[in-house]
Parts: structure tokens; C-alpha cells; sequence
């Protein structure tokens, strides 16, 4: 008897979800079903201003398994170093990608490429794709969960043995589900764009801590950088307003000329900074996936890796099983496996983010002593690049 496997939401999480499953879904009798709000462009087309996402080494091995690194890896740029720094104090520290004897620390890579590969990689006969189409309702059921569906102008209604969610972090459907969340408001706001530097970046990635908050500058193809400059929310909207040489002055000011000057600055956007946890993530029949599950803070670069390793432990678990698609024995023993990695990983971003957000003179001191400590002790330096690169915890 055909079981059907319904994933709302066909972005980065979501897509990744399906390439994971679609080899075994015949043998196991599943049928997958990836419904997505918004339609995707007609192909992949460059862009100055294209928003991108920071890979970890532990994700590129990730893709490898999926099949997909080899297609991704031609716009993927390598982050072969790290430096790490405190504006105004004495302390710093550098990860380099060839003392962890790999070939890179991470890398970053266009949200448009990312997605081209992946929904490139789905296999048509397996996966069902509704696209555009919007779930408005959903039914719980002893048996699972009936989505009521818009398309084209139409109203249908599709059964799921087990529905996952991944439809971002803003999830109406969650909330209809009346699964609660966790809401830690930091004070800021992240302006982020892409911006091009005097010199050459060679792969270089920065992490720079200021009184207003952290700011990191990561490589991107065809020498540009892209920014995640986190201020208080006021100050962040005057920024978005100024000028692109005032803007420029004041990045110059904060970041200094380690790229040299910068030259051009594209679109800008902003939007406020929180940690964002759901009180439940697994149900019978139910699974909260990436964004819906828990938003992190953006500038340790960790939110989608943390996404696709659950995504990938998820599978694994429903693969694994011999239940009926969607009992919650699977899904328990999903959500337990993946609850340590979590938890480190959503403290050490948020541990990180409030330490180095600080302006306390003693915590300043501190910082700048802990930097200069991780830079000259080699285990403290591959324990902090080993979070970095997504290898902290062991994944399946």
C-alpha cells in the first residue's frame, strides 16, 4: 500500500529533505509530494546582489552523499581561512582551512545556485512537485493530516501519512498547529549585502566583533564579499538609507582596510535578529523542519547546517524504520538523536553572538585574552574550527 510523504516548503531545507529520500521512496512504497508557495525562474542567472548561504565542510559532505557537491561546487566559494577579531582590543584569532588538513573551512554559495541544484537533482518520477500552490489548512487525523491546497485557482484536498514542515521560520502553518515558540529577541538588526573589496579576498572570511555588534564579511565568486553587519535596529535602518559612499565610509571605519578600500556596494536589506526555537518538533504523523524549527543567529554562519544535518538525520530514521510512515516511534528516536547537536550548536551561536556583543570593559579584556588564547593553543583552535566546519558532533 502507497504511503505519502507530504514536504510544505520546497526551498534549500526542504528540496534537500526529498534528494534524501527519493532513491528508496519506490522500495519503500512512499510517495513525496514537495509543495512550494512560490514558483522558481526559468534558470539559474547571476546576480550582483544574490543572497547566498555559508556552507560547513560537514555540509559539502553532506551534498557528496547527495549526489549533488559536484554541481554546486562550480559556483561554491572555498573559505580557506578565517580571522576573528575584536575592534579596538589586541586579540585575534585565525583558522586556516590547511592546519585542519582540508581543503576548505566551508564554503559560500548563492541561495539561486543552491536551490538550482538541488530541485535539478529531484528525480520527476519520484518526487511530485505543486508548484505554485499554497497549503492553507491543515486537519489532523488519526491516520495523519489532510492539507487543503490552492492552485492555479483551484481548492484540492491531499492526505499525508506524515507532513513536514519547512515552510520557514515565519511558519503560518505551525503557529495553525498551535505549536508555540521560543522567542529570544537579541536588540539588533542585520543589514545585510554584497560589496566588492580593493584587493583580492583569496578566500578569506572575517569575523569582526564591535561595541554595536558583530559583523562578518564572507567570500563570494568573482571577488565580491557578503555582509552581515548586525546593529542596533535604529542605527541599522540609517544605514540602509545612507548613500553608497556614506555607507562605504562607515564599513571602512568598522571593518578597515585588511581588502584593501571598498569599491561598490549593492542592494542593501535588514531584518530584525532573534532565537527563534519551536516548543515541539516531532508529532505522530508530524515533523518541524530548518527555519520552523529554530532560526539562529546569522553570524556564525551555522542556521543551515544545523537544518540539513536534522534533515539528514530525519531520513536516515525514516529509512531505517519498519512503521508505517509517520508513527512517532521513528520520529522520537529522530528528534533524541538530533537534540545534543542542537543544543551545542544553537549555544555556541548564541553564546558566541552575546559574548562578543558585549561592551563591558572586563568582558572586552576577557575577549580580547580569549582570542589571543585560541590563536596560540592549538587544541582550543581546532575544537572552535571544528564547530565551525559542522564537524563538532558526529552525523550520520
Amino acid at each position: 500500500m502507497t504511503q505519502r510523504l507530504v514536504i510544505v516548503g520546497g526551498g534549500m531545507v526542504g528540496a534537500s529533505l526529498a534528494l534524501a529520500l527519493q532513491n528508496h521512496a519506490r522500495e519503500q512504497g512512499w510517495e513525496l509530494v514537495l509543495v512550494e508557495a512560490f514558483a522558481p525562474s526559468g534558470g539559474f542567472q547571476p546576480s550582483y546582489d544574490a543572497r547566498s548561504t555559508a556552507l560547513s565542510y560537514g555540509s559539502r559532505l553532506i551534498f557528496e552523499r547527495l549526489g549533488v557537491w559536484e554541481a554546486l561546487a562550480e559556483r561554491a566559494e572555498p573559505i580557506r581561512s578565517i580571522h576573528v577579531s575584536d575592534r579596538g582590543r589586541f586579540g585575534a584569532a585565525r583558522l586556516q582551512a590547511e592546519d585542519e588538513r582540508v581543503p576548505a573551512l566551508g564554503y559560500v554559495v548563492e541561495n539561486a545556485w543552491l536551490g538550482h541544484c538541488l530541485l535539478g537533482a529531484l528525480d520527476t518520477d519520484v518526487v511530485q512537485w505543486r508548484c505554485p500552490a499554497h497549503v492553507t489548512q491543515l486537519q489532523p487525523g488519526a491516520d495523519g493530516y489532510t492539507l487543503q491546497i490552492e492552485q492555479d485557482g483551484d481548492t484540492s484536498t491531499l492526505h499525508a501519512d506524515l507532513l513536514v514542515l519547512a515552510d520557514g521560520g515565519r511558519s503560518g502553518l505551525r503557529e495553525q498547529l498551535g505549536i508555540g515558540v521560543r522567542q529570544t529577541p537579541y536588540g539588533q538588526t542585520a543589514l545585510i549585502a554584497n560589496l566588492t573589496p580593493g584587493e583580492a579576498h583569496q578566500g578569506q572570511a572575517f569575523e569582526r566583533f564591535t561595541e554595536q555588534g558583530p559583523m562578518a564579511l564572507l567570500p563570494l565568486a568573482d571577488n565580491r564579499c557578503a555582509l552581515v553587519w548586525t546593529r542596533p535596529s535604529d542605527d541599522a535602518e540609517r544605514l540602509q538609507q545612507l548613500s553608497d559612499n556614506a555607507l562605504l565610509a562607515e564599513l571602512q571605519d568598522a571593518f578597515g582596510y585588511r581588502l584593501g578600500g571598498f569599491t561598490q556596494i549593492g542592494a542593501r536589506h535588514i531584518y530584525p535578529l532573534a532565537l527563534v526555537e519551536a516548543e515541539e518538533q516531532v508529532r505522530p504523523h508530524l515533523v518541524v523542519l530548518g527555519n520552523a524549527a529554530h532560526s539562529l543567529h546569522p553570524i556564525a554562519g551555522q542556521g543551515f547546517n544545523l537544518s540539513l544535518r536534522d534533515t539528514v538525520a530525519l531520513a536516515a530514521s525514516l529509512l531505517a524504520s519498519t512503521e508505517p510512515l509517520g508513527t512517532l516511534a521513528p520520529l522520537s528516536e529522530f528528534h533524541a538523536r538530533q537534540q545534543r547537536d542542537q543544543w551545542l550548536t544553537i549555544g555556541f551561536s548564541d553564546r558566541v553572538t552575546r559574548l562578543f556583543s558585549n561592551s563591558d570593559p572586563l568582558l572586552s579584556l576577557g575577549r580580547g585574552l580569549g582570542l589571543l588564547g585560541l590563536d596560540v593553543v592549538p587544541v582550543a583552535k581546532h575544537w572552535f574550527a571544528r564547530q565551525a566546519m559542522g564537524l563538532g558532533v558526529k552525523h550520520v
